[in-house]
């Protein structure tokens, strides 16, 4: 149950920074498909240009980081599915009823 958890965890991180983050990001296909010129803004002072392969490298980065939050999601609500983890407890590590720990207070 808990990598279930974890899985829907990192899967809504992954698209909250998706979403938060990533409007700055898009329009650097553009810039560079359209233009052939890559700006920085900025609230305070004139936009600057910049390299455009940067620009799309930080993009790439960023995508990445998104993709790695994802399937590693996806990757722990598979394990959390099987089963396999949580379920694969030695005996004397068991605390609930049926444990050993249980037998010997009895």
């Amino acid at each position: 149950m808990r990598y279930i958890i974890i899985g829907i965890g990192f899967i809504f991180s992954g698209f909250l920074v998706l979403g938060v983050f990533g409007h700055s990001y898009q329009i650097t296909n553009i810039e560079a498909r359209e233009f052939g010129k890559c700006f920085e803004y900025y609230d305070d002072k004139e936009p600057v240009e910049i390299n455009c392969t940067s620009k799309i490298f930080d993009q790439t980065l960023f995508l990445v980081v998104v993709v790695l939050l994802i399937i590693g999601g996806i990757t722990s609500l598979i394990k959390g599915i099987k089963g396999k983890w949580d379920n694969d407890v030695k005996s004397e590590d068991m605390v609930g009823p049926g444990g050993d720990k249980n037998l010997e207070k009895d």
